[in-house]
């Protein structure tokens, strides 16, 4: 639902605190990488999908039918992109698509699974709450855990290590307020962090949220919560991931937060923030892609793996061909072109959990091509059904 604009001084008091970090930041940056040289670069891309094709504007939303309408035309679209976009191993362009556990319907889900079965975007979870009145603590959990179950035994997403183990998950906060971190607005629980942790979640893509007070001072990273999971923002601040040392889950994989000084308006220079928001309002060029490069986002040790979760609203109208129309496409196009031309970069197309799990590999001191770790720790509960079910059919023939 639309809200007042805050006021342009109310924003700038929320974002002070990242705002005097950046600097901070970068200079960091700078040493680190005088101390960390690479070669050729691996680019492994994430679009984080706030996945709500009921989204119109209002209170009520689109009804069930316009809803299932818009989901299957995403679909179609995501083949189509899919099929023509692909990475350095073949793998096509897809997104991770982050469901509305309050917003579910069975056959919306049963056509998300069958998109995650073609290949084409895992799903995980995305939960609004505490909006009207804030949440509490066993709400929360209840939430969680019935919809994460809801995902693994219903419709076959999401992941775990073994059959044995519980499902796992990757969770986007909605409204951005990641454990209570928008001053009690569109939350209002303090030890949300420890809910996800204690309910199988592994990695949190909420960040950045520059547009929010929700936005922490920590920028362009891969880290692990630097405070207590039961406090109110303990994501606050964190150590980065680094290579021999296994983090507190769930991690938080940032996307890139850097200036932009190639922007004009008027024909003067006029700086803006980047956070890899794939919409119409921030056209796509190269110099974008050389400023999500230069976030140098990624586990410590291991340089030449670098990570860019981007994010979008896929059923914003006025956004959608940017998330997966023809803008993002020829975007795409150009970079994989650019990737071939010089030899700097090689393009990896992941989902969150292959992110994590290429994260993971890093820590452990794994090298080579990050696309040989895509399913290094969490597999997918997808395919388990279809391992075992072709176990069960030789068995029979046997």
């Amino acid at each position: 639902m639309p809200t007042k604009e805050p006021h342009f001084l109310t924003k700038l008091a929320w974002s002070l605190p990242w705002l005097t970090r950046y600097p901070i930041w970068r200079a960091k940056d700078a040493v680190r990488r005088l101390t960390e040289r690479c070669g050729k670069q691996n680019l492994i891309f994430i679009v984080a999908n706030h996945f709500e094709p009921g989204w119109n504007g209002t209170v009520d939303g689109h009804n069930l039918a316009t809803q299932i309408a818009r989901t299957k035309a995403w679909h179609k679209q995501a083949r189509s992109i899919g099929s023509a976009i692909r990475d350095h191993d073949n793998t096509p362009f897809r997104h991770t698509n982050f469901y509305p556990a309050e917003q579910y319907y069975k056959s919306l889900l049963d056509q998300l699974s069958e998109m995650q079965s073609e290949g084409l975007g895992e799903v995980e979870v995305h939960l609004h709450h505490g909006v009207d009145a804030p949440d509490t603590a066993a709400n929360t959990r209840r939430a969680l855990e019935e919809f994460r179950d809801v995902l693994a035994e219903e419709h076959k997403c999401l992941s775990r290590r073994s059959r044995n183990d519980k499902p796992m998950y990757s969770f986007v906060h909605g409204n951005w307020a990641l454990a209570n971190s928008a001053g009690g607005h569109c939350c209002g629980v303090d030890n949300e962090m420890q809910i996800l942790a204690d309910t199988g979640c592994y990695a949190d893509l909420t960040l950045p949220a520059i547009h929010s007070r929700a936005q922490v001072p920590r920028l362009n990273a891969i880290y692990q919560c630097g405070g207590a999971l039961g406090q109110a923002a303990p994501h606050r601040l964190g150590p980065n991931l680094r290579i021999g040392k296994r983090p507190v889950l769930p991690i938080l994989i940032t996307g890139p937060l850097t200036m932009n000084w190639q922007g004009r308006r008027n024909g003067l220079p006029m700086p803006r923030f980047d956070d890899g928001a794939l919409t119409a309002k921030y056209k796509f060029d190269l110099d974008r892609l050389d400023n999500w490069r230069n976030a140098h986002i990624g586990v410590h040790g291991r340089p030449e793996w670098l990570f860019i979760k981007l994010y979008c609203h896929g059923f914003f109208d006025h956004d959608q061909a940017s998330t997966i129309g023809e803008p993002i496409r020829k975007f795409l196009d150009r970079v994989l072109t650019l990737s071939g031309q010089t030899g700097e970069f090689t393009v990896h197309f992941a989902t969150a959990r292959e992110a994590y799990n290429i994260a993971m590999a890093a820590v452990d001191g794994r090298k080579g091509e990050p696309g040989l770790y895509r399913d290094y720790e969490l597999k997918r509960i997808m395919d388990e059904t279809v391992a075992h079910s072709a176990s069960r059919q030789l068995a029979q023939v046997s």
